[in-house]
């Protein structure tokens, strides 16, 4: 399976654990978030996390789009990465909403993933990546994003 990931700093070094265990333990700096857990309680911890998985457990549930967002706007500026059922169609909207790395549970084939995430060349609202939208560009505002 090929693992897409859009970061420039080396990828954490241990396997992610869930919510409740990374919350017991102080070393830990990967944490899993599964559907419908509350991502609230990893927001005092932000600053010693290296990784954040989000798993989609079916292409229907987009909870993890709202968790991704909460965390880029939380201050969250490290490995954000969607696993599951992760499909080429939403990649672009997952990388707007502050996704960097993604694992699908089914392979993407890496042309359509690249073709997926510039098939936009402008947007039309802000979001956690830093793009500008386009009414933006065209009067000369500036809008800071929360991308990593």
């Amino acid at each position: 399976m090929a693992d897409f990931r859009y970061r420039n700093d080396d990828p954490a070094d241990e396997p992610a654990v869930t919510l409740d265990a990374f919350l017991e333990q102080a070393e830990a700096a990967s944490v899993r978030i599964e559907a419908g857990e509350d991502v609230a309680a990893l927001l005092p911890h932000l600053g010693r996390l290296k990784l954040i998985e989000v798993d989609f457990p079916r292409f229907r549930d987009g909870r993890g789009f709202s968790t991704a967002r909460t965390l880029r706007e939380a201050g969250y500026a490290g490995e954000l990465k969607a696993t599951g059922d992760v499909l080429v169609d939403l990649i672009f909207f997952m990388r707007r909403c502050g996704f960097d790395s993604f694992a699908p549970d089914t392979p993407l084939d890496p042309a359509d993933v690249e073709a997926a995430l510039s098939r936009w060349p402008e947007v039309y609202q802000p979001a956690a990546d830093a793009r500008a939208p386009i009414w933006a560009l065209r009067h000369g505002a500036t809008i800071g994003g929360h991308g990593g």
